[in-house]
């Protein structure tokens, strides 16, 4: 009997043994998981900046799709559609921190945009634009002499370029993917690694942060992402090198994205797209915009921002959209697009 009872004290202290090994492996699983983010990269050089880039997107980011149940997380080829409670932004800072990440802001503000937008567009982005990255803004603009001053923050600088104002707002929103191009390859690929362009009538209300970050990104257009793909307002003039018979999303011009070198692909794929409507005595229905949707219908992002990142209030606020980061600001088409 009583070499029963040791027998039994000796399978209750190995079942317990086993449970508290078992318990601490998980959580270190868990733990390793959580912060395998954070560990040594190799060193960055300009010529393995867009190398590593696509490598953090793979294997570092730590985004946790099933955490939306209730929205798509997931394009059909595999690129995540970034919403509030994906990311730990904590992580993805020290990985862009760690990769040395920097970032281009372009923004164009001609004619009377300049007076309308552009400072509460600065003011807004140097609170809650890619905080903690070095941030380079590169203001196109007709009347340089009428900048408004705004303090940047360290590590934040500001080039002004001077552009010629056309007679058509639709002209000066077809042109900027020239002067985007230009610039990338004469100024920004010397000294950022990443591109974001920005439509100045805007505002940022929330983190605009490094998990936007990727090699090719485009935007959710608001007025679209919930509707089926045939009232998509695409481009439907086989005549226009817009066009296009259907798509996979509606992404919005108002803000775009990536690796300098994508960014440059894509604006010089989409003004010369431009240019050959010009020649044929074509014009697509939106614009550049209607390019952009072409080019990123043929070339798929890397990464979709969703809408949170370019909201407009006047829709609502619908239970998904649980943060806005961005916002639309009051349109004033009839005073600003006058010649």
């Amino acid at each position: 009997m009583m070499r029963f009872f040791k027998n039994m004290n000796y399978v209750r202290n190995c079942g317990i043994s086993f449970t508290v090994a078992v318990f601490v492996v998980y959580f270190t699983s868990l733990s390793f998981r959580r912060f395998k983010g954070l560990q040594p990269m190799e060193k960055f050089t300009w010529n393995n900046a867009k190398t590593m880039t696509r490598y953090t997107e793979k294997d570092i980011d730590s985004l946790s799709f099933s955490s939306r149940l209730d929205i798509q997380t997931r394009t059909t080829w595999g690129a995540p559609i970034i919403w509030e409670g994906m990311f730990d932004p904590y992580i993805y800072d020290a990985i862009h921190k760690n990769l040395r990440s920097s970032v281009a802001l372009t923004v164009f503000a001609v004619g009377r945009y300049l007076d309308a937008y552009l400072w509460t567009f600065l003011n807004s982005s140097e609170h809650h634009f890619m905080l903690g990255l070095p941030v380079k803004y590169y203001v196109f603009t007709d009347m340089p002499e009428k900048l408004p001053n705004i303090k940047l923050a360290p590590q934040r600088t500001m080039k002004v370029i001077h552009v010629e104002r056309h007679s058509r707002w639709q002209d000066i929103s077809m042109m900027r993917m020239k002067s985007i191009a230009d610039i990338i390859e004469s100024d920004i690929r010397q000294h950022c690694t990443h591109v974001f362009c920005f439509d100045v009538d805007q505002v940022f209300t929330g983190r605009f942060g490094s998990e936007a970050l990727g090699d090719s990104v485009a935007l959710l257009h608001a007025h679209f992402y919930r509707l089926p793909v045939k009232r998509f307002t695409y481009d439907h003039n086989p005549k226009s090198k817009a066009y296009m018979e259907t798509g996979d999303f509606y992404y919005h011009a108002a803000v775009f994205g990536g690796s300098w070198e994508s960014v440059k692909a894509m604006t010089e794929a989409c003004y010369q797209s431009i240019m050959e409507d010009k020649e044929n005595k074509v014009e697509a229905l939106w614009h550049d915009e209607s390019h952009l949707n072409k080019y990123l219908w043929l070339h798929k992002p890397s990464k979709v921002l969703s809408p949170e990142y370019c909201w407009d209030t006047s829709i609502g606020s619908p239970s998904e959209i649980r943060v806005k980061r961005l916002l639309w600001a009051p349109k004033k088409y009839g005073e600003l697009r006058v010649p």
